[in-house]
C-alpha cells in the first residue's frame, strides 16, 4: 500500500485545524507544499469542504501516499511535483499557502523559495500559514526543540529548527499576522500578503 503513516499528524491536525478554520478564507484553492504523507490534507479537505486542495511534494513517494490519503475527496486535486527552491511553481495563484513542517528539515534555500513562491501566487491579504517548531528571540522555545535541532544539524548542518524573526524577515511582500502556541512547543505562525 503506499499509504505512508505520520504518528504525528494523528497529535497536530486537530489543533492546525481549528487554526486553518480561523484564518483561511471560506472558499478558494489551498496550495500545501510540501505535503508528507498526505494525510493533514486529506483531514483538512474533509473538515473544509467549501476549499479546494491541491497537495504538492517533491518526492514522488510522498505524491503517492498523498494520492492514496486523499482517494475519493472531490475538493482534493491530484498532487502535484513541486520544489520550492525551483521557478516556477506549478500552480499559477492560490488563495492561501500551507507548509507544515518542512522549513526545518530542508535547506535555508528551501524557506527562502517558499517565501518567494508563496508572494507571486498570492492576492493581498491572503494567509501563508507555516506550522513547526521555531527558536524566538534566538533561544529555543523547550529543551526538547533544542534536542530536536541538534539531532536535525546532526543528519544534515543544512538543516535546523529556524529563528522565527529570521523567517520574518525574509518574509518581503508578507506581514506577520498571527504566532499561535500550538501544543509540542510548536508555533503556527501566519504571514498576509501585503
Amino acid at each position: 500500500m503506499s499509504r505512508l503513516d505520520a504518528p504525528a499528524t494523528g497529535r497536530n491536525r486537530d489543533p492546525i485545524l481549528a487554526v486553518l478554520r480561523r484564518v483561511l478564507p471560506a472558499r478558494g484553492t489551498v496550495l500545501e507544499v510540501a505535503g508528507g504523507t498526505g494525510q493533514h490534507a486529506a483531514h483538512f479537505a474533509e473538515a473544509l469542504p467549501d476549499l479546494v486542495w491541491q497537495p504538492t511534494d517533491p518526492d514522488p513517494a510522498h505524491r503517492a501516499s498523498i494520492a492514496a490519503w486523499t482517494e475519493g475527496l472531490p475538493n482534493v486535486r491530484p498532487p502535484l511535483a513541486l520544489d520550492a527552491t525551483r521557478r516556477p511553481w506549478p500552480v499559477e495563484r492560490a488563495d492561501a499557502v500551507l507548509c507544515i513542517n518542512m522549513i526545518h528539515i530542508a535547506p535555508w534555500a528551501a524557506c527562502l523559495g517558499l517565501l518567494a513562491g508563496a508572494a507571486e501566487i498570492l492576492a493581498s491579504g491572503a494567509p501563508l500559514v507555516l506550522y513547526g517548531p521555531y527558536r524566538r528571540g534566538g533561544a529555543h522555545t523547550a529543551p526538547s526543540n533544542a534536542a530536536f535541532d541538534a539531532n536535525l544539524r546532526a543528519r544534515n548542518p543544512e538543516w535546523g529548527v529556524r529563528d522565527l524573526e529570521a523567517v520574518a524577515h525574509a518574509a518581503a511582500g508578507f506581514v506577520l499576522d498571527e504566532v499561535v502556541e500550538m501544543p509540542a512547543n510548536n508555533l503556527t505562525v501566519v504571514f498576509r500578503r501585503a
